[in-house]
């Protein structure tokens, strides 16, 4: 384990260049103390690593130095092919360099270990785009992936819920979340994020792309899921939920779901058990609990309950009066 995590660092400096003891640790999921120790055992061994103090110093290694360990296990070889989603590399305009990339690979790699590596592609499919969804069209993707690629500025006409305006945006990296692509760029300064179907046209611009130092795509990624949730979810229901209602409420949404992973697990006596959940809007719950009842019943808010009864009575007009 700490051979591995060894090569790891070093593999880690021979790769980014100089990184912090924290941003080392970060990496390796190890406290900083674990990242000292380990690199004191590097040069004790011979690697020629050096510390630079100061605000931008860290850990290098001397300049030139390369390691040899850079063989690819076959598990090692199994995760890499599998990285490799043919259809989006496709619409990134990749798709022959993809598959170029990994014949390269396997005639790299050891006879015995092609055999277990290719067993990836052909007993694994992963499907990015969700149940009973078509691929979103995303004619700008290849100019938008360019501009990320090559960190220069875009100029993008943009359809957002309320208008459509004409912006120009600096490109930081690309998400594919569930079949749809969306732009993290610099917006105002500041990193937002776009759906790249809504952009209908784009043009490159010369000006470079002044990437925040400390920007993490994958962390931002994840601060801004949690923080859409927070801000979508403006209010509470409390319901009564069958065993078959549970269920359900659990695929409407991962806040929905912990909700339910939360409540208490003693039942009424008719078999129902009484938690709260967040809701959007009185208008989007009422259509959700809808689609849900009879298993879901809802027991306040008052707003809630009157806009579902009074949604039942226009259903009830209109099909009395077929």
């Amino acid at each position: 384990m700490r051979a591995s995590r060894l090569l790891s660092l070093q593999m880690l400096l021979q790769s980014r260049g100089r990184m912090s003891a924290q941003a080392l640790a970060e990496a390796l999921e190890v406290s900083v103390r674990t990242v000292h120790r380990d690199v004191d055992q590097l040069s004790a061994a011979g690697v020629p690593v050096y510390a630079e103090r100061g605000r931008a110093g860290g850990f290098a290694l001397l300049d030139g130095w390369q390691t040899r360990l850079t063989g690819l296990t076959p598990a090692e070889s199994q995760a890499v092919l599998l990285t490799g989603l043919p259809g989006p590399a496709a619409q990134l305009g990749l798709g022959a360099e993809a598959k170029t990339a990994q014949l390269k690979l396997l005639a790299a790699m050891p006879a015995a270990s092609r055999g277990p590596a290719q067993m990836v592609s052909a007993r694994l499919h992963l499907d990015p785009v969700d149940w009973y969804r078509e691929q979103e069209p995303v004619p700008q993707l290849g100019l938008v992936a360019q501009a990320v690629w090559q960190e220069r500025q875009l100029r993008v006409r943009y359809e957002s819920w309320t208008r459509t305006t004409a912006r120009t945006v600096g490109p930081l990296g690309l998400v594919l979340k569930a079949g749809t692509w969306y732009l993290v760029a610099l917006l105002d300064g500041r990193p937002s994020t776009l759906r790249v179907s809504n952009i209908h046209a784009a043009e490159l611009q010369g000006d470079a792309v002044r990437r925040p130092r400390a920007f993490d795509l994958a962390r931002y990624w994840s601060e801004s899921i949690r923080r859409f949730e927070r801000e979508l979810y403006t209010g509470q229901a409390t319901v009564l939920a069958t065993p078959a209602g549970l269920k359900a409420l659990a695929h409407l949404s991962s806040a929905v779901a912990k909700a339910v992973a939360d409540a208490p697990a003693s039942r009424r006596q008719d078999a129902r058990v009484r938690l709260r959940v967040p809701i959007e809007s009185i208008t989007h719950a009422t259509e959700q609990m809808l689609r849900l009842a009879p298993e879901v019943q809802v027991v306040e808010p008052a707003a809630l309950r009157d806009s579902i009864i009074e949604r039942i009575g226009h259903i009830q007009r209109l099909y009395l009066a077929a």
